[in-house]
């Protein structure tokens, strides 16, 4: 139990390091969310709200960045990546700002 206990701190001090951490891409994510582009997801990965050409470039730059790291933070702490992208995704929309769209349990989006 003390392990899995170790383990999961583990992993949440290194995901949290990485969230605060990416300063060439926090400027254009924060652009883009501030403009209403982009939103957070409990999944862990960034959806567009508008479907224009350009924000769907970010999505894709962003979550692939995001599943690389994701990768190899579940790599490290022996779990499974999509556990590690829903932590991700709770931490993420928990610290939305305001004026900043997340999508829902439902699915919705909403603005927070």
């Amino acid at each position: 139990m003390k392990l899995a206990t170790s383990k999961g701190l583990t992993l949440i001090l290194l995901l949290c390091g990485w969230l605060f951490c990416g300063t060439a891409l926090a400027l254009t994510v924060d652009q883009a969310k501030q403009q209403g582009r982009v939103g957070e997801t409990l999944s862990g990965y960034l959806a567009a709200v508008q479907q224009d050409g350009e924000t769907q470039a970010l999505v894709t730059r962003i979550n692939q960045a995001r599943e690389q790291q994701y990768q190899q933070v579940a790599k490290n702490n022996q779990v499974s990546t999509a556990d590690v992208a829903r932590l991700a995704g709770q931490k993420l929309v928990a610290r939305a700002g305001k004026g900043e769209f997340v999508r829902g349990i439902n699915g919705q989006w909403l603005q927070k």
